[in-house]
């Protein structure tokens, strides 16, 4: 089929093309929300190493208390991750007056070493219990850390906090604007080919050169207006 054709076929068939179109785009419109807010909140963490008593091992004493500190941090990073650590952060809650699920604490959390540092960070919806969540995961990151640090035999590790958490609202994302337009292609796309299919399984005869194909005497043909 030409080019031609095709837009010819348009021209019959264009409300049945758009149809779903429209049909989307009324839905979308009828049931429109805008997506909820979604909050974040991230935090760092260095462990702290007591200094070396003698003067003459300072230095190399300096050294392993830095290559200790990576190992504590890659520990805890796993240890963060995992859903021990998030059971701890609502039980923690809880004893606020605070519900929040661990599965939701576990689902919002990442934690990554970077440069020898820990850091952490919380997605909720709700930017007070977002605070109090971290809050408590920070209370038990320095104060639970043993847990996660087995061969530490059972000590804790000093961990120092750098930052103060600042809760900050996330932007929504590119997908949640472009759903409509894409559900509205997406429709548009099955509007044409709906059109195609019609066209298609439709008998009519409209061109001379269909009326050839058929082996059938063109006797006349009769103007457009």
């Amino acid at each position: 089929m030409a080019l031609r054709q095709y837009w010819q076929v348009f021209q019959r068939r264009w409300l049945l093309a758009l149809i779903p179109a429209l049909v989307v785009l009324a839905f979308g419109v009828a049931t429109y929300q805008s997506p909820p807010p979604v909050y974040n909140v991230g935090v760092r963490f260095i462990v702290g190493q007591p200094p070396a008593d003698q003067a003459d091992l300072a230095d190399e004493q300096r050294y392993y208390n830095w290559l200790t500190s990576e190992y504590i941090v890659n520990g805890l990073t796993d240890w963060v991750k995992g859903g021990g650590f998030a059971t701890a952060v609502s039980q923690e809650l809880a004893a606020q007056g605070l519900d929040v699920q661990p599965g939701a604490i576990q689902g919002g959390i990442a934690a990554e070493n970077v440069r020898s540092l820990l850091q952490i960070s919380l997605t909720y919806g709700d930017a007070d219990v977002l605070a109090a969540m971290m809050d408590a995961a920070a209370k038990v990151l320095i104060e639970q850390n043993a847990d996660g640090l087995p061969q530490l035999d059972g000590e804790t590790a000093v961990l120092v906090q750098l930052d103060q958490p600042v809760v900050n609202q996330i932007p929504a994302g590119l997908r949640s604007q472009l759903d409509l337009p894409f559900r509205i292609l997406l429709a548009l796309g099955a509007g044409v080919g709906l059109a195609l299919l019609v066209e298609y399984l439709d008998p009519t005869l409209r061109e001379r050169e269909e009326v050839e194909q058929a082996g059938l005497p063109v006797i006349g043909e009769i103007p457009k207006k």
